[in-house]
């Protein structure tokens, strides 16, 4: 396998919010993990590949597709109980963030989801340090939702619309506890750690006032977002 576990790798696993979601946190992930930059410089086909993103994406090396489905099963068995039997496949994209913040749409100044089916997870991959800013889990204090499913994404929907949660004099991504949501989790970004949840509890990247849109790989905060998506 072109990818190979770091000798020095290490997780950790809590339980978050009223919910206890899991959430899986794990350090030196992958070996040898600034050839992932590499490979990102040498092939750069960045684009816009949804409306919601703020940024740009690329798809990521299919052997590195392979390692996270051979590397975490045993993890994702026992943190989330997602056997290999009930994985309907996952994708994984190099992301970066790149709108200024005056140029998001509200909806992106709001905690999000990534799917409101369970089951599903969301893994984040950081290719960056400490000041490009980690990942924040969320409550939505009005109705008190951590997940959003299915059964209640319509009420979440129209509580925000009516709260007046995507009216704003200024602009911001989400970074730290507001009047309408309640920073409920954490996690730093640190060169090669992965930090795994459901992508239906409401998160956000804690993108700073100041924070530097570049566009460059190495100076931008460049990450592997991956989704596995789990049988109905």
């Amino acid at each position: 396998m072109k990818y190979k576990l770091h000798p020095a790798l290490d997780y950790k696993f809590y339980l978050v919010g009223q919910e206890k979601t899991p959430l899986l946190v794990i350090d030196n992930f992958l070996s040898d993990a600034e050839s992932l930059i590499d490979f990102c410089i040498k092939n750069t086909s960045f684009n816009r590949v949804d409306n919601f993103y703020p940024g740009l994406r690329m798809a990521a090396p299919r052997d590195y597709l392979y390692a996270i489905n051979h590397y975490l099963a045993e993890l994702l068995e026992n943190i989330f109980d997602l056997t290999p039997d009930k994985i309907a496949g996952c994708k994984s994209l190099y992301s970066m963030v790149m709108t200024p913040p005056d140029k998001l749409d509200p909806p992106q100044c709001l905690p999000h989801i990534d799917s409101y089916l369970s089951g599903d997870l969301a893994c984040v991959h950081y290719l960056c340090g400490k000041e490009k800013g980690g990942t924040s889990l969320y409550r939505h204090r009005k109705t008190g939702y951590e997940k959003i499913t299915s059964e209640t994404i319509d009420h979440y929907k129209h509580s925000v619309v009516n709260e007046g949660a995507l009216e704003f004099e200024k602009k911001a991504y989400m970074n730290g506890s507001s009047n309408y949501f309640e920073q409920i989790a954490s996690v730093d970004a640190m060169f090669n750690r992965m930090i795994i949840y459901p992508s239906n509890i409401l998160h956000s990247g804690n993108i700073a006032p100041d924070f530097n849109f570049s566009t460059d790989p190495l100076n931008g905060r460049l990450t592997l977002n991956s989704f596995i998506y789990s049988k109905r």
